[in-house]
This record gives structure tokens, C-alpha cells and sequence, in this order.
């Protein structure tokens, strides 16, 4: 004699599925979550990369002014404010660069907790499948 009727089976076939589609649901939200986080940590990063461009455009500028002031006049004076303000403005290039570039890695696109949760989530349903 068997335990299960056809509509006790039925039935529980039918909580798996929904169970699976709000799962699903769920993994999907979470998902574009993540994905819309992880394009603008990348846009970001591009930002940070224009500022470090500028930065560095207006850092040579100064560098080379510098360079031409102190050639010419091989006075320290001026020169030297001039050589400090480009080196600062050339750190913040290089700061901006590095930041950036962090920021755009790819592995910071690869949808982590998704992944981690789709796996727990298929555990759970195998375990109950089985159990």
C-alpha cells in the first residue's frame, strides 16, 4: 500500500514549482542587484580614470613650465613652487590611475553573491528532494 495518493503528489508537485519559480524570482532580483552595483562601481572607475587624465594633462603642463622657468632663470624661486604644484597634481594622477584601474577590474563585474546563493539554494532544494 502506498503512503502518497496521486493528489497528495500532485500537490506537492505542485508546491516545488512554485517554490522553484519564487526561487527563481528571488535569484534573479538579486542577481540585477548585483549587476546594477557592480556597473556603477565600473563607471566609477572610468571617472576616476578621467580625472587622473586631466590631472595628469595639467600636471605635465606645470612640470614643463617649470622645467622651462627653471632652465631660463636658474633661480630656485619660482621654479621650485612651480616644479612642488606639478609634482603634487602628478601624485594625484597616479592616485586617480590606481583607484580607478581597482575599480574596474573585472572581478569586481562577476555577480559573487548570486552565484554563492544559487548554489546554497540548490543544496537546499536537493536536500529536500532527497530528504
Amino acid at each position: 500500500m502506498s503512503n502518497g495518493s496521486p493528489s497528495s503528489i500532485q500537490g506537492l508537485i505542485g508546491d516545488a514549482l512554485r517554490e522553484t519559480n519564487e526561487l527563481a524570482r528571488k535569484e534573479i532580483a538579486l542577481f540585477r542587484n548585483e549587476m546594477t552595483s557592480n556597473v556603477r562601481s565600473l563607471f566609477i572607475g572610468l571617472g576616476m580614470l578621467v580625472g587622473a587624465a586631466v590631472f595628469g594633462v595639467v600636471a605635465l603642463f606645470v612640470l614643463v613650465d617649470a622645467l622651462v622657468k627653471w632652465l631660463a632663470t636658474v633661480v630656485h624661486s619660482e621654479a621650485l613652487a612651480a616644479l612642488i604644484v606639478g609634482g603634487v597634481l602628478l601624485v594625484v594622477a597616479i592616485v586617480l590611475a590606481l583607484l580607478g584601474r581597482n575599480a574596474m577590474s573585472l572581478s569586481t563585474l562577476a555577480p559573487v553573491r548570486t552565484s554563492r546563493q544559487v548554489l546554497q539554494d540548490a543544496r537546499a532544494l536537493s536536500e529536500r528532494v532527497s530528504g
